[in-house]
């Protein structure tokens, strides 16, 4: 699918959420997220679709409903099911598509396979959401790394939250990655700041 993405992040809340429903609205795209583990009342497909402006988005169910806001692996497990990768496949649309990954990329699915393998089975293009702390480099580096392992295809990074110009000069320097843009922290998150976030993302 052209201009359709997998959205991942360097770790556990990085922004990959409320990035999503930027690049969606952006894109009047469709939204999908695999698997929610936990939150099931305030779920992150609940989340974005209450920031949409635009008619044409459409939320697509979750494969997975789990009830425990852990790992998928463990949270399937208490549940007494088993993730089984073979049964991904991306909701049919003639709309663009934005799949919201869980957690990092070397996030479990069950005893076998990884976030990693997912995206590799979806075989979507990545954006990947990364923020500033002591170690993100680090993180980034890793995740970008992993991901060239996998011959899996970057689209391109946004940076999440405050601005730290030398991390980020030096993680495009390094990666060759395409800057899609800075998302900033949002005092106020509604529609109206969703859309004005998509201004600043060249995508």
């Amino acid at each position: 699918m052209s201009e359709s993405y997998f959205i991942t992040g360097i770790g556990t809340g990085i922004g990959k959420t409320i990035s999503s429903a930027v690049l969606t609205e952006k894109l009047q795209a469709d939204y999908w997220k695999p698997i929610q583990a936990g939150d099931l009342e305030q779920s992150d497909s609940l989340i974005v679709q209450s920031l949409l402006s635009n008619s044409i988005s459409k939320i697509h169910p979750e494969q997975y409903r789990l009830n425990h806001p852990l790992s998928p692996h463990l949270s399937a497990k208490l549940d007494g099911i088993t993730i089984d990768l073979d049964s991904f496949k991306c909701p049919e649309t003639n709309n663009k598509l934005i799949v919201e990954g869980a957690g990092g990329l070397m996030v479990p699915l069950n005893d076998q396979y990884l976030v990693l393998d997912l995206i590799k089975k979806l075989n979507l293009q990545v954006i990947l959401i990364s923020q500033h702390y002591l170690g993100s480099i680090n993180h980034t580096l890793l995740t970008i790394n992993a991901l060239k392992q996998y011959q899996i295809a970057i689209k391109g990074i946004i940076f999440n939250g405050k601005v730290n110009e030398e991390s980020e000069k030096y993680i495009l320097n390094y990666t060759q990655v395409t800057n899609l843009g800075s998302i900033p922290a949002l005092d106020l998150l509604n529609k109206e700041s969703i859309i004005e976030a998509g201004k600043l993302l060249r995508i």
